[in-house]
């Protein structure tokens, strides 16, 4: 029996590796990018380019966004076509980071023309992407995520955590958390440096410890070589904090850890021209502080 078609909406950073990986898999993938040579190395790949999103989608079994925001989503959805263009029973799957009031939005909407919504974010970055390793936040119907499920699993580990808006909710809990531990790490590696240890040999002194994490160990090398190609961009990181203070505003709560690396952020995208650096350049925003860049 042949499998689903799976059409990939956004095949930058993340889209791409992703998309690889659905081929890698066995999956018949039609893909589109609004850089249209973004897209072109998949054709090589197997992939079918389409020249616009609606032709993309208009055939597909699954159709997977993986785009900058909401508006992207929204606009790719009902400006350009792509919510008229899948057909009923196609299960439509939002793998960007948006609201989750914007996901709740699009699965009702979609809803009315009898196309099922997954809101379903990632963790992982460019690594997890291209190693099919990704942690995968779903929001949505049961039904829905139990036939999504094979084509995620292509991509790294599904979990369903709720109803429609639930993953962009575990996805702000994610870069909180990321955040949160980016900024200490930054603190903890400029701390070891200027007092003469060997971050290297640091690293390796934690790893296992109660102090450990990936953050540690993968952005922690990244601070201190000075290794800062995006695999996360810190103004996307930026745009997930505001997402995080503005759900926990509207839920009355107060979260000052992130609110203040909502700040720092803002100073290094801002202030710094630091949009496009890995969001691990946080790190070159603490050692300006300390007047040391």
């Amino acid at each position: 029996m042949s499998k689903p078609v799976v059409t990939v909406l956004g095949t930058g950073l993340m889209g791409a590796p992703m998309a690889q990986n659905l081929l890698n898999a066995g999956y018949p993938v039609r893909v589109w990018n609004r850089s249209a040579d973004k897209a072109l190395p998949l054709a090589g790949k197997g992939a079918e380019i389409c020249a616009s999103p609606a032709e993309a989608a208009s055939k597909a079994d699954f159709v997977i966004t993986m785009v900058s925001d909401g508006k992207a989503v929204a606009d790719l959805l009902f400006q350009q076509g792509v919510g008229d263009a899948m057909r009923p029973g196609t299960v439509f799957i939002d793998m960007s980071s948006i609201k989750p009031a914007e996901a709740r939005d699009h699965a009702e909407r979609l809803a009315e023309t009898g196309i099922a919504c997954l809101d379903a974010p990632v963790s992982g970055g460019t690594k997890g992407a291209e190693a099919a390793t990704l942690a995968i936040m779903a929001g949505g119907e049961q039904e829905a995520f139990n036939r999504a499920k094979p084509v995620l699993e292509a991509m790294g580990r599904p979990v369903r955590v709720g109803p429609a808006g639930a993953g962009q909710l575990a996805k702000l809990a994610n870069q909180a958390i990321v955040a949160s531990t980016i900024g200490v790490v930054a603190e903890a590696m400029l701390l070891a440096e200027q007092g003469g240890a060997n971050p290297a040999a640091l690293r390796d002194a934690l790893r296992g410890g109660f102090a450990d994490s990936i953050i540690l160990q993968q952005h922690g090398e990244r601070m201190t070589t000075g290794n800062f190609v995006p695999g996360g961009r810190s103004a996307i990181q930026l745009k997930d904090m505001d997402n995080i203070l503005e759900e926990a505003a509207r839920l009355g709560l107060e979260l000052p850890l992130s609110g203040q690396m909502q700040q720092r952020y803002r100073r290094l995208v801002e202030e710094l021209d630091g949009a496009d650096t890995d969001h691990s350049g946080i790190y070159l925003e603490l050692k300006d502080r300390n007047r040391l860049s």
